[in-house]
């Protein structure tokens, strides 16, 4: 049943994402007859604003004395929605290319299923949430295509490092935590949409972002965070830039 509601959710998710560019695509083509910012691509730099929702989840390896672990003996990753709220700065190196600096602010949540061998107070599956507050700098490249009346698509590819504002990797309370470090980093690849309406561009975009750093702060003594040996952070984004 848990694998039935997460394959309706994100069913949804995509639905809601195709139903909004199809819409997009409408609107832009019944404004193909009136070039909209015919002038822009000639701009040296622009700014935008963004905002997002992210579903996040934790990329475990499990420690080698998992198996002999006396008090869980499965511990899964789930995966859990957010939202981000981010300014954009765009320069033009070319027809083609574009850098673009995305600093962000994300409200970000992650949690793990366990099942004990010994549950305290009769329950034997637990949930534990991570929450983050994340504060991320993206730096990526853009390459885009032919503009096509108020339409254009571009891939981007870049690096971001995170700062969590929120990281446990120093509580000293921590028994029922699952420590995680405060630092992240990785690459990250998307492709989105420009829409050109008169006075702004709309530009859907979907984004995957994977850490490359261990992100766990690893203590042998804590029951839900010593299975594990080492965690790595994986993000789907959807973000709507407001560019002029």
């Amino acid at each position: 049943m848990l694998h039935l509601h997460r394959s309706k959710t994100v069913l949804i998710r995509i639905t809601s994402v195709v139903v909004l560019l199809m819409t997009l695509v409408s609107v832009s083509r019944a404004q193909q007859r009136e070039i909209n910012l015919y002038d822009h691509d000639t701009k040296p730099y622009y700014f935008g604003i963004t905002l997002g929702i992210n579903s996040s989840r934790f990329h475990p390896q499990m420690h080698s004395q998992f198996l002999q672990n006396d008090s869980v003996y499965i511990a899964e990753p789930n995966n859990s929605g957010g939202f981000a709220l981010g300014l954009s700065a765009t320069a033009r190196l070319s027809d083609r290319f574009q850098l673009r600096f995305n600093p962000q602010l994300a409200f970000v949540e992650r949690s793990i299923f366990y099942k004990l061998k010994y549950p305290d107070a009769g329950e034997t599956d637990i949930t534990k949430t991570v929450e983050s507050v994340i504060v991320s700098f993206p730096l990526q490249v853009k390459l885009q295509s032919d503009r096509i009346g108020n339409f254009r698509v571009y891939m981007m590819a870049g690096i971001r490092g995170d700062i969590d504002l929120a990281s446990n990797a120093r509580a000293k309370k921590a028994e029922e935590l699952v420590k995680i470090k405060s630092f992240d980093y990785g690459p990250e690849l998307g492709i989105g949409f420009n829409f050109f309406f008169p006075n702004f561009i709309l530009s859907p975009e979907i984004k995957i972002s994977n850490g490359i750093p261990n992100i766990h702060s690893r203590d042998a003594g804590l029951k839900y965070s010593s299975v594990f040996d080492k965690i790595q952070s994986r993000t789907i984004s959807f973000s709507i830039h407001i560019e002029g």
